[in-house]
């Protein structure tokens, strides 16, 4: 399926606020489009205006504690935009709020990263199809590192990569004693990406962060790259096997698995994993990060589904699809994303942005 050429923004100032205003103006168009799909969603999810609201400002008050920088910038893109504070906060903390969604599946996405001497990785963003059209490309300067990368419109960071070479993938997981009222996972991901300047310091941001939803950050480095699991009850960080990491939508560590939510993405995930993981281990992994596309192939009827795509007759809330397909790499400070599926990723389609070294 051909997609549309997501527009790439330009954020550049030392100052929170203004980083926010002059974001909120630049996509104030189609922020409109993207915050009502979302609240129609945690409508379908048997959310309510009035816990969705309250979600967001707990959301933001947890943010405000951990990094007055990022509540700031929310502050200013609220403002810049001409919408409401909570809405924003709202769309920044989806992933927290549909945590609480009843009887809904969400989104599915699977990473493989070659985590050699110059680590390189690459993932499928499966999203609903609904929000296909309510996301954009950054380079965002005059935070500590600048950075380049792909986010929601409204969502302050995704997946990207910094000028030192620092960069993240995500994976949502599920567990039971998941909640809408800690610091977003992707104002997490913001931060990373606009502070952290090396291996360490990005896992030392991770464990830091007080969340209370369910993910995990692949992090790559020109030093190496590790996943941290973040659960409400601890993070673990996993390190690479035979120079190999791959992770999909269930926990690995034994011990964060424990009160796992059930049901959630199984058995996709598991059967994802391990066709990866199998993938991985019929040759050594290919070095260029463009090479490692071909192992999220799939096929339609396929046991693991890669490529996600929308099921004949599926309704609003439910058409799930991959909006992106992304790579990393690490030594060159750079990430490509190609709109759609990785099996239409082509030289055509591949936008490539560098985050410039200073």
């Amino acid at each position: 399926m051909s997609r549309s050429t997501p527009e790439i923004i330009h954020i550049d100032s030392t100052d929170a606020f203004q980083r926010g205003v002059d974001r909120g103006r630049a996509i104030a168009d189609t922020l409109t489009k993207g915050i009502a799909i979302y609240l129609e969603l945690f409508e379908a999810s048997a959310i309510s205006i009035d816990d969705v609201r309250r979600y967001a400002e707990q959301a933001l008050v947890a943010t405000e504690k951990w990094s007055p920088a990022l509540a700031d910038e929310l502050k200013g893109l609220a403002e810049g935009s001409a919408t409401p504070l909570w809405k924003i906060a709202a769309i920044n903390a989806r992933t927290e709020i549909l945590s609480q969604a009843v009887g809904t599946k969400p989104g599915e996405c699977s990473t493989i990263v070659n985590a050699g001497v110059n680590p390189v990785g690459a993932q499928t963003w499966d999203w609903h199809e609904d929000l296909e059209e309510c996301w954009h490309l950054h380079r965002v300067s005059g935070t500590p590192r600048t950075f380049v990368g792909l986010t929601e419109h409204g969502i302050l960071g995704k997946i990207g990569i910094n000028d030192a070479g620092v960069g993240i993938m995500l994976n949502i997981l599920g567990h039971q004693a998941d909640r809408p009222d800690g610091v977003p996972v992707h104002l997490v991901a913001a931060r990373v990406l606009a502070e952290a300047s090396t291996l360490a310091e990005a896992v030392e941001i991770l464990r830091s962060a007080p969340v209370s939803t369910s993910s995990a950050i692949t992090v790559v480095s020109p030093e190496g790259a590790v996943i941290v699991e973040l659960n409400p009850e601890g993070a673990a960080m996993l390190e690479p096997t035979d120079g190999v990491l791959v992770h999909t939508n269930h926990f690995v560590d034994p011990q964060l698995s424990r009160g796992e939510k059930l049901g959630l993405y199984d058995p996709d995930t598991q059967a994802r994993y391990d066709v990866l993981v199998e993938r991985a281990a019929a040759a050594p992994l290919p070095t260029a990060a463009s090479a490692l596309i071909p192992y999220l192939f799939s096929e339609p009827g396929d046991e693991a589904q890669l490529c996600c795509v929308p099921a004949i007759g599926a309704v609003f809330g439910d058409r799930w699809s991959t909006l992106a397909t992304i790579t990393l790499d690490a030594a060159a400070r750079a990430i490509t994303v190609s709109p759609g599926s990785p099996k239409d990723a082509t030289a055509e389609t591949t936008i490539r942005l560098v985050a410039a070294r200073r």
